[in-house]
């Protein structure tokens, strides 16, 4: 019997059941692998050779496409990973043929506030350690990737400052005049470091390498990891690293990893990178763990090489878009399935009482901090109150064309007053609603849930893009702002105004994709506005480019691509048993 999560923490449960888990070699018989496709590291993770399995399965149909979304979150988070496992459980529980598709954790959540996005309960993908701790190493090899392309800059600045154009003809290179004050990349660490976003480097002899300012930011907000996520195959992210911008001369010209002659070393970090990772539920469903999270700075996508690859190999694929509808559903909808081609059949809207309460008035939940009593009492007004941003992320899901499931992720401290509440007001919405307590039973608890998904999937659809490619840059930002955000207007920077107007002269910007940076704490660019706020515009404060990834990324409001850690962070529960060797805490 699994243990009851009501009483044990979720790595104990992780434990328990990893100690019946498949080993790799199961998981590739059942999803009818052959043995050179299955890339084992350990026995109990793997890679899959993604281009084999393409090759193998070309002429296959493809099965159902479901995307798990989620209203506005708390800073807590509402259990959106946790209800992706819990509805690949569930089908699997009703003889669906079914596999998920997430991403990997980063570093710095993991070990500061929020976890490891495995899941919770006795909804889960396992093993927990490897998951949360590096797994393969795709992290590592985009930072060591992304990283290269910064010593390349900074080596070329230090040799072009100190030497004569002579001497780099010798050595075969010529000048590319590189601005040190206009460099668009900083170096990236896998963690949240506050300390680390504005630096001094070069500091000593001219031996010591070009005196800059720079930063760091987050691993998964590179633009490495977004190459990773929207990639084809292997051939398509050469050239796609090869176009990173990485400064700009002084004539205000791009210098890309291609010009430092960086780009193929670059790519060569990223070899084995590309083949998805194979894990499982704990109830033995396969799972793919591919690219990054943290949809607020990044693409937030599983890849595309893994919904492809799950696709053919069987008849649902449950994929996960990060934070809200209208951050990871959003760049899922006019980003990755129009690189991918791919067309949804359906999408989750997650939602909980505890997230409806917050929008309608209750205190704010603290990461570190006891849950405020007023989430311990009924209070229905506060959730139908809630249940207007609800509404709003239905209504964003609707626009795409596809059917909205809205899963009330359970609490087992809900109210049935309050669960029928918000099933009311969703299915007024035009949405189909399903309870699901998957976090406290399992697929068991996710039967109503899986059936009201695949009963959305049978539905037909009529999926269609926000914009085309054709739309200017300020006019998309327009329509994200207003029909996704609900803002009534977009109000520029001077800076980002003159970007924006440069781009939009410039034909080869006309045909990216527009990558939004915006807190996932607000439908507006606000992190304290919650619910569904009104009289606003959106503030873009600036626009960068990432030509290897083709977006352009607009920014908005006071965000930043290096997280802080706080101050009780998840680092300090977690510890070894020097004995056997297991790892504690991990949540």
């Amino acid at each position: 019997m699994p243990l009851d999560p009501t009483k044990h923490a979720d790595w104990e449960i992780a434990e328990a059941a990893e100690s019946n888990m498949k080993k790799v070699y199961q998981l590739a018989d059942e999803l009818k692998l052959d043995q050179e496709e299955l890339l084992p590291h350990g026995h109990y993770v793997a890679k899959v050779d993604y281009k084999k399995v393409l090759e193998r399965k070309k002429d296959a149909p493809q099965g159902k496409y479901v995307d798990v979304t989620a209203i506005t979150p708390t800073p807590l988070g509402e259990g959106k990973s946790t209800s992706t496992m819990g509805l690949t459980q569930g089908m699997g529980r009703l003889g669906k043929d079914v596999l998920a598709t997430i991403r990997q954790p980063s570093g710095g959540p993991t070990m500061n506030v929020k976890g490891s996005a495995a899941g919770g309960g006795l909804a889960q993908c396992i093993p927990l350690t490897p998951f949360s701790l590096g797994l393969t190493g795709d992290i590592n090899a985009s930072m060591n990737a992304h990283n290269l392309g910064l010593v390349a800059l900074n080596s070329r600045l230090q040799h072009e400052f100190n030497s004569s154009d002579a001497f780099l003809e010798r050595g075969g290179l010529t000048r590319l005049n590189i601005d040190p004050r206009n460099v668009s990349l900083n170096w990236i660490i896998d963690f949240c470091a506050q300390g680390l976003r504005n630096i001094i480097m070069g500091l000593g002899s001219r031996k010591d390498g070009f005196m800059m300012h720079s930063g760091f930011d987050i691993a998964v907000s590179s633009e490495v990891m977004a190459i990773l996520a929207v990639a084809n195959d292997l051939k398509d992210m050469r050239e796609r690293m090869g176009r990173i911008v990485v400064a700009y001369d002084k004539r205000g010209n791009p210098v890309t990893t291609e010009d430092l002659d960086v780009a193929g070393a670059m790519t060569a970090w990223m070899v084995e990178a590309i083949n998805p990772n194979l894990m499982q539920t704990l109830e033995g469903q396969p799972v793919f763990v591919h690219a990054g999270p943290f949809a607020n700075i990044a693409i937030g996508q599983s890849s595309i090489v893994a919904d492809r690859v799950g696709l053919k190999l069987s008849d649902y694929v449950i994929t996960e878009s990060g934070f809200a509808a209208d951050i990871g559903f959003e760049k899922f909808w006019n980003l990755k399935c129009r690189m991918s081609g791919l067309k949804p059949d359906c999408a989750v809207l997650v939602a909980t009482i505890r997230a409806l309460k917050c929008h309608g008035g209750a205190p704010v939940p603290k990461p570190g901090q006891p849950l405020d009593q007023a989430y311990k009492e009924e209070n229905v007004g506060w959730v139908e109150k809630g249940c207007d941003n609800l509404i709003h992320h239905i209504n964003t899901i609707k626009k795409s064309g596809i059917t909205p499931v809205v899963c009330i992720n359970h609490f087992y401290t809900d109210r049935d007053s309050e669960i029928k509440a918000v099933r009311r007001l969703a299915e007024e919405a035009g949405a189909k609603v399903a309870l699901s307590k998957h976090w406290q039973y399992g697929g068991e608890g996710a039967e109503e849930f899986s059936e009201a998904v695949v009963e959305a999937c049978d539905e037909p659809s009529d999926f269609k893009f926000l914009y085309e490619l054709e739309t200017p840059l300020r006019d998309r930002i327009n329509l994200i702002a207003k029909e996704v955000y609900g803002a009534d207007g977009v109000e520029y920077s001077p800076e980002a105004l003159e970007k924006a107007k440069k781009m939009e002269a410039d034909p080869k910007f006309q045909k990216m994709g527009t990558c939004m940076v915006k807190t996932h704490l607000s439908l507006s660019d606000d992190p304290n506005l919650k619910g569904v706020p009104k009289g606003w515009n959106l503030k873009v404060r600036d626009i960068l480019t990432y030509g290897g990834a083709d977006f352009v990324v607009p920014v908005a409001g006071a965000i930043s691509l290096m997280p802080g850690t706080a101050a009780n962070p998840a680092y300090r529960k977690v510890d070894v048993d020097v004995e056997t060797g297991k790892v504690e805490g991990l949540f």
